[in-house]
């Protein structure tokens, strides 16, 4: 038995999201503000089978919108109001062997199937009640307010609007109620049918005990508050702890007492006497002084001081963990105060789990078969390869000596891309923000990312990202790039042109052209507005490849796909040569070109594409766009005419648009100063285009060239500098999407109360 999946509705920005979990692990990822952490405390709140942990600031912003329309309606309507309500449903996966354990919530007696599933929702008592009761309140508060010497001005007393009335009569008028789904009313996505009303619970046990039976969860918070030495200052050391004492509270909860270990007991017993004899001397004087003060009172009785080697306690009251440098007599041993906040972190994280762990596990009769544990931020003070270390051995601490019928579930929510890619693509659930006119997320399963036993470029993408570490599942936008050289110099770029974009957070991946389309997918299914950085690259193609004369030096022949014309039919291979794009008939061998955007092969056709043919929607994650920017033409000034040029790659571009810059003696190191000056533009473009494709050419040492010369005046190619610009627009409209969806509702209350 294990926790499938559970589904959340009007919780916090979680306005209707579907969160399945691995039978093992599951990972939480996405930017920050998301709801990652909403979706830990949602469920432990309503597990908690309290409803005083709730407020109306956990409703979703768009639910005080439809209380503040109940307020304004005709209150002949009160009878059919309906009030939001916030709800958890909860599916567990079971085996035949696991019915028993589940028998209080099958919907019926000829349920079949391996899914059951609970319902919890907080929702009011009686709306019409309620509603009755808040109006009669606000009519008595106007009435007073109205009778105040001189009238009540500009004070609106309590309650102001139904959602104040509810800020602070939430615990009077809601309760938690508990039903049995039937899984045969909902579809595959797990979406009920209309009209579905589900069962309420039945029986003599609360509901909150029935779901207590299931399942435990426990959470290991992010803020784990480890003492720090440098803190050790009067007032500095706030809710932390060291490492011995949190080690001494495991001792006691779970390890092997040692009562009955008589050799202990003697050695204690021995070190008693000694300590009560020294005691008994140095407190001598001081007791004999209390003594002549009459005090204690009746009959004077004597005090005396003796110590208290309690063998179950002496874990906690004198033993200390030690870090041991060396081995044998002439170890070093160090407190643990010595040691980095990365190494007791770990060592703290393991004890808290087995801690958890083990307490589930003692809970015998009553211990529940389902065990989910939440892990926050198990990166934090942690190097990359202790966080990989972490999270591949973290289900061993679990796992070990677990019987059957009883399953543990780990969920880890984190920021590290060290920790996401040691697990690769199955246990990641992506958190994304959407800006619908409210602040609302949605949870992507990235197991049904081309699922299925021939997945495209699955596999290929999971190497990929793994290998470059990179952060998209993280960033508010991407931009993917040509290659090295782009990479490099996209920061610096970013700066000249676009300086917005340093307050976003960015993810700068390098694809090259040849494989940027094969993150088409990827990206679309993420939603993430995207820059797509590549190069034009021309080239004189033809259907068959050159025979290859090895006594000559050519230039190298690429070889590329075109789609069939018609649908159904496989790629057609082709073959060209790199050219400038001012041939005649010239192609792209660049797939993200012609497979992704604008889909045109021929030159000519890329070079009149306008932004509409550069640009796509991700459908379903509106506002998301992407943009494909590669080289277009520009005039290209030289001597005293000014000519219309395009560059084939980033250096040809950066050449041209910087034409007198990149040709001076001061910028021979650049590597494009040509040894003959040219005439003309169009033979400075061809002079750049065979020195670009020239296999003496470093392009790295371009780059790190031009990121040397920062300060001077050099031109940002203008397909790049548009590109960004677009993009910073677009991460300024969500910013701007977001923060209005953040103070909609409160404006709206605000509206009611004036």
């Amino acid at each position: 038995m294990h926790l499938h999946s559970y589904r959340l509705k009007n919780y916090r920005r979680l306005r209707d999201v579907h969160i399945e979990l691995a039978s093992d692990i599951s990972i939480f990822v996405g930017s920050n503000n998301s709801g990652k952490t909403s979706a830990t405390q949602a469920i432990m709140a309503f597990l908690s089978g309290s409803k005083d942990r709730f407020t109306l600031f956990d409703f979703s912003s768009h639910t005080w919108k439809q209380l503040n329309a109940l307020e304004a309606a005709d209150p002949a309507a009160d009878n059919d109001a309906e009030i939001p309500s916030i709800s958890l449903d909860i599916w567990f996966e079971v085996k035949p062997t696991d019915l028993y354990l589940v028998m209080p919530i099958l919907p019926s007696t000829a349920w079949e199937g391996s899914m059951v599933g609970m319902r919890v929702e907080l929702a009011a008592r009686s709306p019409y009640e309620m509603l009755k009761r808040f109006r009669e309140r606000k009519t008595v508060a106007t009435e007073k307010a109205a009778a105040l010497p001189n009238g009540p001005g500009d004070y609106k007393p309590w309650p102001r609007s139904l959602t104040d009335y509810l800020e602070k009569e939430l615990h009077h008028e809601f309760e938690l109620r508990y039903s049995v789904l039937d899984r045969a009313r909902f579809d595959s996505a797990l979406v009920e049918s209309t009209g579905y009303s589900p069962a309420p619970l039945a029986g003599e046990i609360s509901g909150a005990a029935v779901l207590r039976s299931l399942i435990r969860v426990d959470c290991l918070n992010a803020q784990r508050h480890l003492a720090d030495p440098a803190s050790r200052t009067d007032g500095g050391s706030g809710r932390s702890e060291d490492l011995s004492r949190r080690l001494s509270r495991f001792y006691d909860r779970n390890l092997t007492q040692k009562e009955e270990d008589h050799t202990a007991l003697r050695a204690l017993f021995n070190s008693e006497v000694g300590l009560n004899d020294h005691l008994k001397d140095v407190f001598k004087d001081t007791l004999d002084r209390i003594a002549t003060l009459g005090y204690p009172g009746l009959n004077n009785p004597r005090l005396e001081i003796k110590s208290a080697l309690n063998p179950a306690s002496v874990m906690s009251q004198d033993a200390k963990i030690h870090y041991v440098l060396g081995k044998g007599e002439d170890a070093t041993r160090l407190p643990d105060s010595y040691n980095g906040l990365g190494f007791k972190n770990l060592i703290y994280m393991v004890v808290e789990i087995l801690d958890i762990h083990e307490k589930w596990k003692a809970e015998e009769e009553k211990r529940a078969p389902l065990h989910l544990i939440f892990i926050e931020e198990p990166e934090a003070h942690l190097h990359a390869q202790l966080q990989q270390v972490f999270i591949r051995n973290v289900l061993s601490l679990v796992k070990q000596g677990e019987q059957e019928a009883y399953a543990s579930q780990v969920v880890v929510t984190t920021h590290s891309p060290h920790i996401l890619y040691e697990r690769g693509f199955a246990p990641i659930r992506y958190f994304r923000r959407h800006a619908d006119g409210d602040q609302t997320t949605q949870v992507l399963n990235l197991s049904a990312f081309q699922a299925g036993d021939a997945p495209k470029d699955r596999d290929f993408l999971q190497r990929y990202l793994k290998l470059t570490h990179c952060d998209l599942f993280f960033s508010d936008a991407a931009i993917l790039v040509e290659g090295n050289v782009e990479r490099l110099l996209m920061p610096i770029m970013i700066e000249r042109e676009a300086p917005t974009l340093r307050s976003a957070s960015l993810c700068i991946l390098e694809v090259s052209g040849a494989f940027g389309h094969r993150f088409k997918e990827l990206i679309e299914f993420l939603g993430i507005t995207t820059l797509v950085v590549t190069d034009i690259d021309s080239v004189t193609a033809k259907p068959t490849p050159d025979p290859i004369n090895e006594d000559e030096e050519e230039d190298e022949e690429v070889e590329f796909e075109v789609p069939d014309d018609e649908e159904g039919k496989p790629a057609k291979k082709r073959y060209g040569k790199a050219c400038l794009p001012s041939v005649a008939n010239s192609e792209t061998s660049n797939q993200t070109l012609i497979k992704w955007l604008p889909k045109k092969l021929l030159i000519d056709d890329l070079l009149k594409a306008n932004a509409a043919d550069k640009t796509a929607d991700i459908l379903g994650s509106e506002p998301a766009k992407v943009l494909v920017a590669y080289q277009v033409s520009t005039d290209v000034a030289w001597g005293s005419v000014a000519v219309s040029l395009c560059g084939r790659t980033l250096e040809e571009a950066f050449g041209l648009e910087n034409a007198e810059w990149c040709q001076s003696v001061e910028r021979r190191n650049l590597g494009l100063k040509l040894k003959k000056e040219p005439a003309n533009a169009a033979e400075l473009a061809e002079g750049l285009h065979k020195r670009v494709n020239g296999k003496h050419f470093d392009k790295t040492k371009f780059a790190l060239e031009v990121m040397a010369s920062d300060g001077e005046e050099w031109t940002t190619p203008k397909y790049i500098r548009d590109g960004l610009g677009w993009l910073a627009e677009q991460v300024n409209l969500e910013v701007v999407q977001e923060a209005e969806a953040a103070v909609i509702a409160v404006e709206e209350v605000e509206a009611e109360v004036k």
